[in-house]
């Protein structure tokens, strides 16, 4: 569908505060049409007639009550337009988040942070000249010279024939000069997202660069970025005040042909002084509205730059969802011991034969511990990704007792979910608010409990103010074994029935590994657990252990089962057993 044909249909779902914008500039046009009738006959009557000032009150005051009422029509009409662009950006803002909430972090895990930020906040912003000023300047520009002309042609028919062949002209022009501006705009907003994509990947990675001793180089690319992104602009402004210089030139033309022919004509006396003046007072007010839609053209051009990419990201295909959308309790899963099985599951990234994982056939069974283990690169993340829906079998089936996984709704299955990654994300907010993302109404006690089994309790203490205390963007004022510990206590806040721990004891010393091991203890109790196994003294304690290699499940068992096989598991655990002897 044509992009400025999607951009009238988000217009369309909320019509009433643009087509209010119209109707009060309209109005706004017709008090200037009586201000300009107004104004010809109070100078008419008081400077030529000598007619007394006491006569030309009335004409005055209703003058003044003219001028009151198009101000007052005119902030109106701009502050309705605006009113209405500003339902379309919040709207377009939560169809982007929910989007992005429905592809998950596989897909914005793919994507540059700075381009997805540049869409949402400045794409998004950019669309705001194209609904507040020329959205509603497209039907003023139409009806308001209309206007001007249907009072004209009755007063004077030469002026009137004059303004209706030059009108088409500034149209016309824009037309023309507006293909190549709306080219030069798209070019400078692709070079804009990409540019905010390498600064922020930049920035992100600064400290890297500087241990490396790469800060300076990367320097030449900002330079070579900024510059490319000042010449793009640099011709969209070039080509902007080429369509200014038109629109003026043929309104500034058509002006004074009109201004020349009244002076002759009020020379022989062929017209009146009265209607001469009150043509030339609308002259320049009717090529206004037509000189206002092309500036503001080139401010909407931006937007719809911008839109190319927001529409492009709204069409991107969402997971599979099938038909089922009852609710799902939470209780229907583990808690009342219904295993959650894999049936010939696989999945590529890429679409092709190269797969993440493939033929996985395994049952994670309720109220037992399942330790997944295996080299870098064997899938348990991707395993992982698969029970958290953040991606969806490319084939094969994961079922919850006899319902296909894909048949629960996505919220209500993270509901009976809680995670516990090895790098968990905080955000820029106190403990306290961190906390409570894993359940928003949750107790005083229940936090205190919470930092207590996570073994926070000496570090909460030892901050200046406690929970409310903020730790900075991805926690930057903590460590990274407190952040693991924060997400183990999120756990305990939420306390769900399937657990998914990706190593949570990496980040930390021995004597504080053998503190949490036993908290951990009380948290698996009574739940299904998924563990990343890194550590091996993890493993031993699971009721299965799944050993991946490429993708594959190549041993399962307990661990003594395992380590009378040949095989990945046995060989690393004996490597580990020498690592430590050394």
């Amino acid at each position: 569908m044509n992009l400025d044909r999607r951009l009238l249909q988000l217009a369309r779902q909320n019509p009433v505060p643009f087509i209010t914008s119209v109707l009060l500039g309209v109005l706004a046009g017709i008090m200037l049409i009586g201000q300009a009738s107004l104004l010809s006959r109070i100078i008419d009557a008081l400077f030529l007639k000598n007619t007394g000032i006491e006569k030309g009150l009335p004409f005055i005051a209703l003058f003044a009550v003219f001028s009151i009422l198009r101000a007052l029509f005119s902030w109106t009409s701009e502050s309705e337009a605006n009113r209405g662009a500003l339902k379309i950006k919040q709207s377009l803002h939560e169809r982007l988040l929910n989007k992005l909430s429905a592809l998950g972090p596989a897909y914005t895990g793919s994507m540059q942070s700075g381009k997805l930020s540049a869409r949402i906040l400045k794409g998004i912003e950019s669309l705001d000249p194209y609904f507040s000023q020329y959205l509603p300047q497209i039907a003023l520009s139409l009806l308001v010279p209309s206007a001007i002309l249907a009072v004209v042609f009755p007063s004077d028919l030469f002026s009137g024939f004059i303004l209706l062949a030059s009108a088409p002209l500034v149209p016309l022009f824009m037309v023309i000069i507006g293909k190549a501006a709306k080219k030069a705009t798209a070019k400078q907003w692709k070079t804009l997202n990409r540019m905010s994509g390498s600064f922020l990947d930049l920035l992100q990675g600064l400290t890297t660069l500087k241990l490396f001793g790469k800060s300076r180089e990367r320097k030449n690319f900002v330079v070579e970025t900024s510059e490319a992104f000042r010449q793009t602009t640099m011709k969209v402004l070039k080509v902007a005040f080429l369509s200014s210089l038109a629109l003026e030139l043929i309104s500034t033309i058509g002006t004074a042909i009109i201004a020349v022919s009244m002076g002759l004509r009020l020379w022989s006396g062929s017209i009146a002084f009265e209607s001469a003046l009150f043509i030339l007072l609308l002259t320049p007010d009717f090529y206004l509205p037509l000189r206002q839609l092309g500036k503001k053209y080139h401010a909407g051009m931006e937007g719809v730059g911008a839109a190319n990419d927001i529409f492009s990201l709204l069409q991107e295909p969402e997971p599979e969802q099938h038909g089922d959308t009852g609710l799902f309790s939470p209780h229907l899963h583990a808690c009342s011991g219904e295993p959650v099985r894999f049936d010939n599951v696989g999945f590529s990234f890429t679409g092709d034969n190269t797969y993440a994982l493939r033929h996985i056939n395994c049952t994670l069974e309720p109220n037992r511990t399942i330790a997944i283990t295996g080299p870098s690169g064997a899938g348990k993340t991707t395993f992982i990704d698969l029970l958290l829906r953040f991606i969806e079998p490319g084939e094969g089936e994961i079922t919850v007792g006899n319902r296909s996984l894909r048949n629960i709704r996505r919220e209500e299955w993270l509901q009976c979910i809680s995670w516990v990654p090895q790098s968990p994300y905080m955000f820029n907010a106190t403990l306290r608010e961190n906390l409570l993302v894993a359940k928003k109404n949750a107790t005083e006690d229940e936090l205190t409990s919470a930092i207590e089994h996570a073994r926070l309790g000496p570090f909460v203490s030892s901050l200046p103010q406690g929970l409310d205390t903020k730790i900075g963007e991805r926690g930057a004022r903590i460590s990274g074994g407190e952040a693991q510990r924060l997400s183990l206590a999120r756990a305990f806040i939420k306390d769900a029935p399937l657990l998914l721990l990706d190593e949570p004891t990496s980040h930390t010393d021995p004597l504080l590994e053998k503190e949490l091991l036993t908290s951990m203890n009380k948290l698996i109790r009574g739940k299904t657990t998924v563990i990343i196994a890194h550590r091996l003294n993890t493993v031993k304690e699971a009721d299965l252990v799944l050993v991946l290699d490429n993708g594959r499940i190549v041993q399962s068992g307990t661990h003594v089962s395992l380590m009378k096989e040949d095989g990945f598991y046995r060989t690393s655990l004996q490597a580990f057993q020498e690592d430590v002897a050394c």
